[in-house]
């Protein structure tokens, strides 16, 4: 039997136990300054915007996804190959599977939400977490929760979608899985990211860019993340209110990556979790949400407008 003396001494147990199920060496130990963010280049944004237009085509209709004839965000990466579409845009979200030859990477993207009507979900006081799913989440200790509602609506495709993931995998000889979304898509890439993590060969890297992305889980959810997926851009634009709910004191906690775009042509990697010092990192900026901006939410993302109404 084992006892912890310390929260940090827990998520470290959290960790060992998911790296003898996933077979990954544990991390070496680190400490991050978050006092300090670094400019991106031009070079470096320009890399995202790929990304962004496939965050943008989640919003489309499955009947113009399929076939990738969803305007402007599918002319963007017309190389890209769709092989599975789905949701109702109600009870499920959009979503869609596919293969990039560009990168040799399986995309898995995921649709958002109304973000007036998802703030109000998040800043609810009756927000509740709860463990992951242990037949989805192998391994993984309850203690590491998340966001009731984002785990349901993970839980509805999640099979489904790892079984295309897979048929690709083999089909094209992929080396990568790549997670994207914006808003509430953006929290489902982040489960995502962890739930194909722990369902495919460790020779599979995982790739993550989320733009908008709502508070997903606790410390415990956050330290696991960056345990396992070391490759993720956490995308937050100007005064965005939506990364900074569900609230911290309600034991929310972000995952690395965050990537702040202060203003056009100028962005910053921000360092650590939810941590960060430096004034032009989202948590600083964005105290709270009476000095935020709902419609930052929307973009722009560099130039790319992410929404039901930008699927043209």
């Amino acid at each position: 039997m084992f006892f912890f003396s310390s929260a940090s001494n827990f998520m470290l147990a959290c960790i060992l136990q998911v790296a003898a199920v996933s077979h990954r060496a544990p991390p070496a130990i680190r400490r991050v300054d978050v006092s300090v963010a670094t400019q991106i280049s031009s070079n470096q944004l320009a890399d995202l915007a790929p990304y962004t237009e496939f965050a943008r085509a989640a919003y489309c209709s499955p009947t113009i996804v399929t076939g990738w004839q969803c305007g402007q965000a599918c002319n963007a990466v017309p190389d890209f190959e769709v092989s599975l579409t789905g949701g109702d845009d109600d009870s499920i979200q959009y979503y869609y599977v596919g293969y990039w030859p560009t990168e040799n990477t399986v995309i898995v993207a995921h649709e958002g939400t109304d973000p007036t009507q998802l703030l109000s979900d998040l800043t609810d006081a009756d927000v509740l977490m709860e463990p992951l799913d242990p037949t989805l989440f192998p391994g993984v200790d309850s203690n590491v929760e998340v966001h009731g509602g984002f785990a349901n609506e993970h839980a509805r495709t999640a099979s489904i979608i790892l079984n295309e993931v897979k048929s690709l995998i083999s089909q094209y000889n992929a080396s990568s899985v790549t997670l994207v979304g914006h808003s509430l898509g953006a929290a489902l890439a982040e489960l995502d990211c962890v739930f194909m993590a722990l369902n495919l060969p460790s020779s599979i890297a995982i790739k993550g860019v989320t733009y908008g992305t709502p508070r997903v889980g606790n410390p415990a959810w956050a330290a696991l993340f960056d345990y396992l997926i070391s490759d993720f851009h956490r995308i937050n634009n100007e005064k965005d209110i939506i990364p900074i709910v569900p609230g911290r004191f309600m034991g929310f906690s972000h995952v690395q990556g965050e990537v702040h775009i202060v203003s056009d042509g100028y962005a910053v990697q921000c360092p650590g979790d939810d941590d960060a010092t430096d004034a032009l990192c989202t948590i600083q900026s964005v105290p709270n949400i009476l000095v935020g901006n709902i419609l930052n939410h929307l973009g722009p993302y560099q130039g790319i407008y992410i929404g039901t109404i930008f699927c043209t």
